[in-house]
């Protein structure tokens, strides 16, 4: 009986370590792209300080797994991808390329982390991720909305954008569309940080004002 036992045990074992084998790859992804050298400001000009709040995102997406959907628009049929995954939680990679992105294109000093002197004027930018919808081979679809403010003069411009990205069916594609979307939201927030600089104003760069 005891020969028995030992002998399933052993099997058992085995069963285990052929399954683990057998298991299939994680595969991790990030929202960074590779920099591009800023070009560099006029000497006239003062540097930009811009501080990146940490960026809103529905609950479902706060993880690390890909989360894809699997009937379009309806906000049905949502897939959580176990051995899809970011680098780090969506929300924390979604902050770190914006504030990437944005410290390149607008030739700025992210003072996020590092803290910002009392009288320093200081572009603070709130993101929040308001709608997302990533079906593969089909679209990601999102909706950004974010609040510039000065803290100085309390100033505030305020706005939002849809952006809609054509995939394939590949999650390398999904990928990259989730990146181009990133992108493009970086290129509007920047433009707006600059109107915002040069006019004063809270007019909207990316069209839509909330």
């Amino acid at each position: 009986m005891k020969s028995t036992k030992l002998t399933n045990f052993g099997c058992l074992a085995i069963v285990l370590v052929l399954v683990g084998c057998a298991s299939a790859p994680t595969h991790f992804y990030t929202l960074s792209v590779p920099k591009t050298a800023p070009t560099p400001p006029k000497p006239e000009n003062l540097p930009i300080f811009i501080e990146i709040a940490p960026v809103a995102v529905p609950e479902r997406l706060a993880r690390p797994q890909l989360v894809v959907n699997s009937s379009g628009n309806s906000g049905t049929g949502i897939n959580i991808l176990e051995q899809e995954r970011w680098s780090s939680p969506f929300n924390s990679e979604l902050r770190d390329a914006l504030a990437s992105g944005l410290a390149t294109r607008l030739n700025a000093i992210d003072v996020s982390r590092s803290g910002r002197l009392k009288d320093q004027a200081t572009y603070r930018i709130a993101i929040v991720l308001r709608d997302f919808v990533a079906v593969p081979g089909d679209k990601v679809q999102s909706t950004f909305g974010w609040v510039i403010s000065r803290s100085d003069d309390g100033r505030s411009s305020t706005c939002q954008v849809n952006i809609s990205e054509p995939v394939g069916p590949s999650i390398d594609g999904l990928v990259h569309g989730v990146q181009q979307s990133v992108a493009d939201v970086t290129n509007k927030i920047a433009a707006n940080v600059k109107a915002f600089q040069a006019t004063g104003n809270s007019f909207c760069e990316a069209g839509q004002l909330e």
